[in-house]
């Protein structure tokens, strides 16, 4: 069964997204460019209406243009509603279904909200272009998924957030993705106390006792295996991996530290909660070494390798439904 071609977003012109773009075209994933052709230096690429046209002599590209020459490295807020709308056209050949996912290039927030982007980031963008109420976050490379309760905030201001319905809503999407498009019949979460120690029974803080615990037993309640919760300075161990299928943090770092150190190049972020299937390189803009020609793309690799897996997972369950 073949599902349909990804679309992989531009991102930042002036970053590495479109050599990791090309470099991954030479190591023979295919997929829709939807951004301005441009870009993509040393590889043959055809100008396309759709996805139908494309063929395997050349990256194909929908067409958005740039208002400026990029230079590596360089920002140019001039640029930004072209990074914005190849986000925008993406994920609305998805839900038409003319791809089959979306991979999204790393963009520069600080130049898209220099020009009115109102989103902390991709995950926030999506969810409100597909009218998701709640997306979910989750890291995955070999041996290790993550997901991250609350994103993109400041500590101080994640602390405050955490209460057992985040915990509850956040559990619920990643156990229902796991079955429908891993294929895992009982995921196992694990949870991560807040605290050293997940609080030592209240010494070190008493998050665990009045937020974390009875939300786990909640979604115990509910036929959700979950677990926890466990100190986070050893629930990482390969040991400690191998006891279940998705780690659940409670702030940001906690969770993504762990990944990006044991993968940094293999990591895929992936956006749970969406009608449409959505993977990301789990890096940066890079732009101090954008141009260099040194950028490695097993990130962009792996993400549009997960999202072609996920899709096909996807049209298989609609067709046996």
């Amino acid at each position: 069964m073949n599902a349909p071609l990804p679309a992989l977003t531009m991102g930042e012109p002036a970053g590495i997204g479109p050599e990791i773009a090309v470099a991954a075209w030479r190591a023979g994933r295919r997929f829709l460019f939807v951004g301005d052709p441009s870009v993509l230096r040393g590889v043959p690429v055809r100008v396309v209406s759709s996805a139908a046209e494309a063929g395997d002599d050349a990256i194909p590209v929908l067409n958005v243009p740039l208002a400026a020459a990029p230079v590596p490295g360089r920002l140019d807020p001039a640029n930004a509603p072209a990074v914005i709308a190849s986000i925008e056209t993406a994920v609305r050949l998805a839900m038409a279904g003319e791809v089959g996912a979306v991979v999204t290039n790393p963009i520069q927030k600080s130049v898209l909200t220099r020009a009115g982007f109102a989103h902390p980031g991709h995950t926030e963008f999506l969810a409100a272009l597909t009218g998701s109420p709640m997306p979910v976050m989750m890291l995955a490379c070999e041996g290790l998924r993550v997901v991250p309760i609350t994103i993109h905030v400041a500590l101080r201001r994640a602390i405050e957030m955490l209460d057992g319905g985040l915990i509850l809503r956040t559990a619920r999407v990643t156990d229902a993705a796991l079955r429908r498009d891993w294929g895992i019949a009982r995921p196992r979460l694990a949870f991560a106390g807040l605290n050293p120690h997940a609080g030592e029974d209240g010494t070190m803080g008493d998050e665990e006792d009045r937020i974390i615990r009875p939300a786990i037993a909640a979604l115990r309640t509910e036929g959700i295996e979950a677990l926890g919760p466990f100190p986070a300075d050893t629930m990482f161990t390969p040991a400690a991996r191998r006891g279940y299928d998705v780690a659940l943090g409670m702030y940001h770092d906690q969770v993504l530290t762990p990944i990006k150190t044991l993968d940094m190049h293999g990591g895929v972020n992936v956006t749970l909660g969406l009608p449409i299937v959505r993977t990301s390189p789990d890096h940066g803009t890079a732009l101090d070494i954008a141009g260099k020609g040194i950028a490695d793309p097993g990130s962009v690799v792996a993400a549009l390798d997960l999202a072609v897996d996920l899709a096909h997972r996807r049209a298989a369950a609609k067709i046996g439904a």
